[in-house]
């Protein structure tokens, strides 16, 4: 018997010597506090015109789509505020790719009802520009990261060490962490926030992750880039830029376990989210 199983024993055991000596008298309990949920909404802040064939793997090449530009935020109980991802917003960046309707991911945020001093946690899925440049425009925030997607890309001071990774980004990073906001995740399947639980697997990057957050409707499953469109998981086609197309399509058949419904699955850039939650509308889809 373990040490802790023995404990457990140990304090059963007094527990009910205590109920004999008190005559038989029970005493009360204490419920376990009930899981948070979140109201999730799917905020987009640009489009950018792309080749299908970058996202799914073996598409045809003349294929082209405006994807969404777009970050994710979970509104929960006593004004806990999540972003998922905090997309881009550098001048070269903006030059470079000319996104059409570009605001600041902030902005974005802010015209769904929170203000980006107000965002209390920031979960970067993986490290790349269009979803880790923004996170400085969120002061007050933890940050929450895959420990093994940190360390496989940049030291403490930010000098890179992979360069999946954008300079620029590696340095702002390594400032936000040595304020002691950084929120290095050790895994799989963690509980990083009551509610909300990450996962890793998809390859991505060397250790991207995914988002599963508790709702009032049930479990919705924040992709992220481990599922760029919906026609990667109608078709169970891997994404095309991937460490590992195996393990990526691992994660989708993973994700259909964990929503509550595989509608609650939301891509990373499929501007068909916004069709297929039209409410409250203008860039801002409710996901349940």
């Amino acid at each position: 018997m373990s040490r802790r199983s023995a404990a457990r024993v140990t304090t059963a055991t007094i527990a009910a010597a205590l109920a004999v000596a008190c005559g038989g008298r029970t005493t009360t309990t204490t419920a376990a506090p009930a899981t948070p949920t979140y109201d999730v909404y799917a905020v987009r802040y640009a489009s950018i015109p792309f080749r299908v064939s970058g996202l799914i793997a073996g598409a045809d090449t003349s294929r082209r789509l405006d994807i969404a530009m777009m970050v994710w935020l979970l509104k929960g109980p006593r004004n806990r505020n999540v972003v998922v991802d905090a997309g881009f917003h550098r001048a070269d960046l903006v030059t470079r790719w000319k996104p059409q309707g570009f605001m600041t991911p902030a902005a974005a945020v802010a015209r769904a009802g929170v203000k980006p001093e107000d965002v209390t946690d920031v979960i970067i899925s993986h490290i790349h520009w269009d979803h880790l440049d923004g996170v400085d425009l969120f002061p007050n925030a933890r940050v929450w990261i895959q420990r093994e997607e940190f360390t496989h890309h940049l030291d403490s001071t930010g000098t890179v060490k992979d360069r999946a990774i954008d300079a620029a980004d590696a340095k702002i990073l390594a400032g936000i962490a040595r304020q002691g906001r950084v929120m290095l995740v050790d895994g799989d399947a963690q509980e990083i926030i009551p509610g909300i639980t990450v996962y890793t697997g998809g390859k991505h990057t060397f250790a991207s992750q995914f988002a599963a957050v508790k709702t009032a409707e049930g479990t919705v499953v924040v992709a992220s880039d481990n599922m760029y469109l919906y026609e990667n998981l109608a078709r169970h086609v891997a994404i095309a830029q991937t460490l590992d197309a195996a393990s990526n399509l691992r994660a989708q058949e993973r994700m259909v376990t964990l929503a509550s419904n595989p509608r609650l699955i939301v891509p990373g850039h499929d501007p068909g989210v916004f069709t297929r939650f039209p409410s409250p509308g203008d860039g801002i889809a409710r996901i349940r």
